[in-house]
């Protein structure tokens, strides 16, 4: 049960960790947050990775897992997590994690195009009931929460580009995890590739002395990063690597997938977010229908 207990635990951390970004995003923004908590990260990772392993860094890993956990991390942590901070800013961790749901149905999608897997009867029903479930929450917003949120759809839209991106990531993270491989190894090399791409974009953009001031002028959201950095990208992606690992996929999948049900309670405490009986009743529906894609 070590795997399924993993996969529990990265959905609470994820929860946890979530809210705490969004409100890191919102005094510093996204960009910003992104560029931080993966120093952060890499810092609290490879000190695990001493206190556990005896190095700083996975010295004896192979070419092959560092290529292949090395573009997971820039597909899921650069690009897909500069789509879901930004999401989380402006339609909140609830409806954004619900939106991230998504991420195994557009992987069993990309595959059955791509790659030729096929998909059973069974499956095309997990795919339906998700994108059904999502689809209804998100349709489940009256008039006055549209004019008091004009970012609504894009909102969404960067939501479904930052499943897309963990989708990839994940995808790409299986090839480099086989065998007795560490997940705080995996996990530390997919950090230190994604902080090589965005500090490399972000000093030739030009932008590393805006970053520094926007950390210097903001310490609440610097605080909020830190805890944000903490739960999600070191807590909470070491638990799905090893979750992966130990368990079979769809398992670790659905119950990674349990996210946006333990934020309802969290979003309707801390950000006083109201919502009807329709939102709870899509997001069950959302995670039954990742269950059926990958319990069958």
């Amino acid at each position: 049960m070590l795997g399924e207990l993993a996969a529990l635990g990265t959905a609470f951390a994820f929860s946890i960790g979530s809210v705490f970004l969004t409100l890191a995003g919102r005094h510093i923004g996204p960009l910003v947050l992104n560029r931080l908590r993966l120093i952060v990260a890499i810092f609290l990772l490879s000190l695990t990775h001493w206190l556990t392993l005896g190095t700083l860094l996975p010295w004896d890993a192979e070419p092959q897992r560092w290529l292949w956990l090395g573009l997971s991390g820039v597909v899921g942590l650069v690009i897909g997590d500069i789509f879901l901070f930004q999401a989380f800013v402006w339609i909140g961790p609830r409806l954004s994690m619900l939106m991230m749901s998504l991420a195994p149905v557009i992987a069993a999608l990309l595959a059955w195009v791509f790659l030729g897997e096929r998909m059973a009867l069974l499956e095309i029903v997990g795919v339906a009931l998700t994108l059904g479930g999502v689809a209804w929450v998100v349709m489940e917003r009256n008039s006055a929460e549209k004019e008091l949120n004009p970012d609504y759809g894009r909102g969404v839209l960067y939501g479904l580009g930052a499943a897309a991106g963990q989708a990839g990531g994940l995808v790409l993270a299986k090839n480099g995890l086989g065998g007795t491989f560490s997940p705080v190894s995996a996990n530390l090399i997919r950090m230190l590739a994604a902080a090589v791409v965005l500090w490399g974009l972000t000093f030739m953009q030009g932008q590393g002395r805006a970053t520094l001031h926007a950390l210097w002028t903001n310490p609440r959201g610097v605080r909020f990063a830190l805890m944000g950095a903490f739960f999600g990208p070191f807590l909470g992606v070491s638990l799905s690597m090893l979750a992966i690992q130990s368990a079979e996929v769809g398992i670790a999948s659905t119950l990674m997938s349990l996210t946006p049900v333990l934020l309802l309670p969290i979003s309707y405490v801390v950000f006083k977010e109201r919502y009807g009986w329709g939102a709870v009743v899509g997001t069950l529906l959302a995670i039954a229908g990742v269950a059926v894609l990958f319990l069958v």
